[in-house]
């Protein structure tokens, strides 16, 4: 006499043998605060709004860049004495309030988040930080308004998921900036050489560091170095 059939249970039916449940995708971490490098307001730290796209550059690669930059201002001790700069996807702030740190005279913070801009201004507010302006709008916009040849050094940090950003924030950056000026790019790959000349610009310096590729370039004309 044939045996009755057992009723799979539930959980048999609905889980194939030999499959797992994936685990849960975990966002990068990222820090809850960085700090000024160098200059007049070292150690002091910058707060990191918990907001998505919100990518401030790495300590340890603003420490490198702005040593590169001081290399080129000439001044010893890590300063650029009366530079002119423009932050213009400023987030965190923390390339521009690095730079007015290390003596720039001028720094315009763009950025286009309200809560972000408020934070901005608080900062600048705690630090009585005079050479500093900030401007609630388009990074790209702000750039195109800036005079010709005017600039020592252009900060473009843009969203990682905009990347149409880079190309024209680039040939605003050349526009911008004096003879012997710099732009930073900080990018998820690295630009070749092929790309940064039609734009009239070389790479000067460059580094990876995690997903972050950080290029200072330079106008072709004046070299590699």
């Amino acid at each position: 006499m044939p045996q009755p059939q057992k009723k799979a249970s539930p959980a048999s039916r609905s889980a194939p043998a030999g499959n797992k449940p994936k685990p849960a995708v975990k966002r990068p971490s990222k820090p809850s605060e960085v700090r000024i490098i160098g200059g007049q307001w070292k150690r002091t730290r910058l707060a990191v709004a918990d907001k998505l796209g919100l990518r401030p550059t790495p300590d340890r690669v603003r420490e490198t860049l702005f040593n590169w930059l001081a290399s080129l201002a000439g001044a010893g001790g890590g300063e650029l004495p009366g530079w002119q700069c423009v932050d213009a996807f400023a987030g965190t702030g923390a390339l521009g309030f690095e730079a007015a740190s290390r003596g720039a005279a001028s720094v315009l913070l763009c950025e286009q988040d309200a809560a972000l801009v408020a934070q901005l201004q608080a900062v600048r507010t705690k630090l009585e930080a005079e050479a500093v302006r900030i401007e609630r709008g388009n990074g790209l916009t702000a750039l195109e308004r800036v005079p010709a040849g005017s600039l020592d050094v252009v900060f473009l940090d843009p969203p990682f998921d905009n990347t149409a950003l880079h190309e024209p924030a680039l040939r605003a950056a050349v526009r911008a900036l004096r003879a012997g000026g710099s732009v930073y790019l900080e990018a998820p790959r690295r630009w070749s050489d092929e790309e940064l000349a039609a734009l009239g610009l070389s790479a000067f310096r460059y580094l990876k560091a995690g997903a972050v590729h950080a290029h200072l370039l330079r106008p072709a004309a004046q070299g590699t170095a």
